[in-house]
């Protein structure tokens, strides 16, 4: 049987700041360099919650704050029930920047009033204010979360660890939900705990874009395999892909931020 994949793009023409729909061409790209047909379908404003149920992975951007009220007021109701339930039963998905605080209770920003999320990841967001400082620059840190950091070792076979950009203003502090990661060099969450992301189920959030999976093949591959493992109840073995330029790229960015014993 002809597996094949098909991708749900939160709000594309809202949340894609910072090129973060390039997590979306890689996750496509990297299934058709193995023969998996893949079908994009956007989860936006004009979606009944139906379409929410016939996507395998869903990814999610980066947003600004007035964007991102827009969405978090429409990702309410039938809808939100729709993604709640596909994520708690396993469906795969990777939210950076900005969509990571749709999944927690609450974003208050900088001007207005508090905006509730799905409550789906035991967790807030705030912003503390116009006058904060941002949270800028290349972030580096090492997946840390269970089961997710030892299927990523049997995979590459090398310590998971992740590079990217963050840019955020909000800050997210963590309750009962198991941190993505303990970061190596940036700011992370909140520039105060360590912590960097989230992780519930096969939801991976992250402030890390720039955007995340071309730096991070090895992520894209274990969103594949595992949204083909949820589809057609089997175990997976993805082929094996050339991602040497990516391994070069990765060097040059530990070696540039001065971070020792990092997966080369």
């Amino acid at each position: 049987m002809q597996q094949e994949l098909t991708i749900g793009w939160l709000y594309p023409t809202l949340m894609s700041t910072y090129g973060d729909r390039g997590n979306v061409i890689t996750i496509q790209r990297r299934c058709q360099w193995r023969g998996i047909p893949v079908s994009i379908i956007p989860l936006d404003a004009a979606t009944d919650a139906e379409t929410f149920y016939q996507v395998d992975i869903i990814v999610g951007g980066g947003a600004q704050d007035r964007q991102q009220e827009i969405v978090m007021r429409d990702l309410q109701g039938r809808k939100a029930e729709a993604m709640r339930n596909q994520l708690e039963k396993g469906i795969p998905g990777v939210f950076t920047c900005g969509s990571p605080q749709l999944l927690g209770h609450y974003y208050e920003p900088a001007f207005g009033q508090r905006i509730d999320g799905l409550g789906l990841l035991d967790m807030v967001s705030k912003h503390p204010g116009p006058d904060a400082k941002r949270c800028i620059g290349n972030v580096v840190f090492e997946i840390t979360a269970s089961p997710l950091a030892e299927e990523l070792r049997a995979m590459t076979g090398t310590r998971p660890i992740v590079i990217g950009f963050e840019n955020h203003g909000g800050r997210t502090y963590l309750n009962s939900v198991s941190p993505l990661g303990k970061v190596i060099a940036g700011y992370g969450n909140n520039g105060e705990d360590g912590y960097e992301g989230a992780f519930y189920r096969n939801a991976i959030a992250t402030y890390s874009h720039g955007p995340l999976l071309p730096k991070n093949p090895f992520l894209a591959d274990w969103l594949i395999q595992k949204a083909l493992e949820q589809k057609y109840q089997e175990t997976v073995s993805l082929t094996k892909l050339d991602d040497s330029l990516a391994e070069r790229a990765r060097s040059s960015m530990f070696d540039r931020l001065e971070v020792k014993d990092a997966a080369r």
